[in-house]
């Protein structure tokens, strides 16, 4: 089974910049790390290798640096990565993003499963994974908790949603996305570390897929962001209350009339 795991690099921490002009995250001098959410993808990728046989290739969007993350990837267990680098992918949104990611799917070639994440913890939208199930034009399952292969064209999937969950079986090829539950991604050893150095990781760049450039970057990206800004932060107090409910309400009341709500 030939695997794909798209990751993305995020920052590692919290304390990120916006261009004023561009609203967009300012990446330049900030550490990274590979998204959380695709240490389990790349976890679930892993265990269907080792269970049935076949490849697994990590694929990622970014800057030149982004190659440390699929270093990590590699050092988990991952065969081989891509980076796809280029001028032309800047100001990509989820629109654009899944369709270079799906271009560069197509340029693989014969890929049977690609995995996501559920989502990027920079964004929060978890639309590339959908995006590029569109693309492909194949069967997709989101919020997977449960993963199993059934052989090696058909998989079992449990799909943990807001209000129920789903058992589905899936026909390869099929794009996923998995939620952090499904299970815990393994630790890098030295050894694993070591060999990840002499895996094949390369990179593409726009020229390297057959693209529709005006599908890429700004010119393909027709999401705008009007303004990002942080959320004025607001002091709050606890008070505690009397044990005796009559004297409980009576306080209750009181701070009530001071905000004017009575």
């Amino acid at each position: 089974m030939k695997i794909v795991v798209c990751v993305k690099q995020v920052p590692a921490s919290n304390n990120v910049r916006f261009d004023p002009v561009t609203h967009n995250l300012v990446r330049s001098g900030m550490s990274g790390r590979m998204n959380p959410f695709d240490e389990n993808a790349v976890e679930a990728a892993l265990a269907l290798r080792d269970a049935i046989g076949g490849e697994v290739i990590l694929l990622s969007m970014g800057p030149n640096d982004t190659k440390e993350t699929l270093h990590d990837g590699l050092a988990m267990g991952a065969d081989q990565a891509i980076l796809l680098s280029s001028r032309a992918f800047a100001g990509s949104d989820t629109l654009a993003t899944g369709y270079i990611l799906a271009q560069a799917i197509r340029n693989i070639g014969n890929v049977d499963l690609t995995i996501f994440g559920r989502q990027a913890v920079d964004a929060d939208t978890g639309q590339v994974g959908p995006i590029v199930a569109e693309e492909l034009n194949v069967l997709q399952a989101t919020f997977v908790s449960k993963l199993k292969a059934l052989d090696k064209q058909h998989l079992s999937v449990t799909r943990n949603l807001d209000s129920e969950v789903q058992s589905v079986t899936l026909t390869l090829p099929a794009v996923i996305s998995v939620r952090s539950e499904l299970n815990q991604p393994r630790y890098e050893t030295p050894i694993h570390i070591q060999q990840s150095l002499t895996k094949p990781l390369i990179t593409w760049t726009d020229q390297d897929l057959d693209l529709d450039q005006q599908r890429i970057g700004q010119a393909g990206s027709p999401t705008v962001v009007r303004k990002v800004y942080a959320p004025e932060a607001t002091s709050r107090a606890a008070k505690r209350l009397p044990d005796d409910a009559t004297a409980a309400a009576r306080v209750v009341l009181a701070l009530m009339a001071e905000r004017g709500l009575r």
